[in-house]
């Protein structure tokens, strides 16, 4: 079982994105259309296959949010395919995003999903299935990041995508920044199969990404779309799947999946 880490086993950092948007008074989805934008080249996309350190991301994550005409030209797009008016925006000058602030809020409000962690800890248990964690992340403290900004970024708490107390719920942790390749690359899904000794098709992966789950469909793998908030359906699922009781007190039927 492949399990996404950000969105599914701590807190999205979509919701703290959504947030700050809202108070900035940018259009939904705003910085979600942008950094998505910039594709393979973007700094968030260098930061999490371990190509930037964190003061370089932050000034590039920082100017690239903050061009607001890549950012009209995108968020066109976005409305177009939606069939929605595009809104009206604060002056470029209101636009401006400090990258640091906004990846220190996104860090700083990690927590762990009880649901899903409980579902990981009897997954383990049952000793019938390997569990994997495959996410796209960034390099960890331990690559001479000071104290004090680490405490900035929340990085001490147990709930930190960097932390050893994450990595231990996992038989396997492939993390993107280790790896140099990142979802949706259809490259990490099969390095996940390789160090494992699986075949696609024996494998269930979650994640709160449509797009990082295509490719793992595509190649054979059954897939839960894990939405924020909602949690406990796609544990439901998963434990129709693997035929185990996933909730305390409960009990499940397998599938013939």
């Amino acid at each position: 079982v492949i399990f996404d880490v950000g969105g599914v086993v701590i807190t999205s950092p979509l919701i703290a994105i959504a947030a700050y948007e809202r108070e900035r008074g940018f259009p939904k989805d705003w910085l979600n259309v942008l950094i998505t934008g910039y594709g393979h080249n973007g700094s968030w996309q260098k930061f999490e296959r371990g190509e930037l350190d964190l003061f370089p991301f932050y000034e590039g994550f920082g100017r690239e949010l903050s061009n607001v005409e890549k950012g009209k030209q995108w968020y066109s797009q976005y409305c177009s395919k939606r069939n929605l008016e595009f809104p009206q925006l604060p002056s470029p000058s209101e636009m401006q995003v400090d990258g640091r602030e906004l990846f220190g809020r996104m860090m700083r409000g990690s927590q762990f999903d009880k649901i899903v962690v409980h579902a990981i800890k009897e997954i383990r248990a049952s000793k019938r299935f390997h569990v994997i964690a495959v996410t796209n992340n960034f390099g960890t403290p331990a690559q001479g990041i000071p104290q004090s900004e680490i405490e900035f970024l929340g990085w001490t708490s147990g709930a930190a995508s960097t932390s050893q107390q994450l990595r231990e719920l996992f038989d396997d942790y492939i993390d993107s920044s280790e790896v140099g390749m990142r979802k949706p690359e259809s490259a990490i899904y099969k390095l996940a199969c390789e160090r494992n000794g699986l075949n696609a098709t024996e494998v269930v992966m979650l994640d709160d990404l449509g797009m990082n789950l295509k490719p793992a469909k595509d190649m054979g793998m059954t897939t839960i779309h894990v939405q924020i908030g909602r949690s406990e359906e796609a544990i439901q699922q998963l434990s129709h799947i693997l035929g185990l009781e996933l909730f305390e007190g409960r009990t499940v039927h397998p599938s013939k999946l």
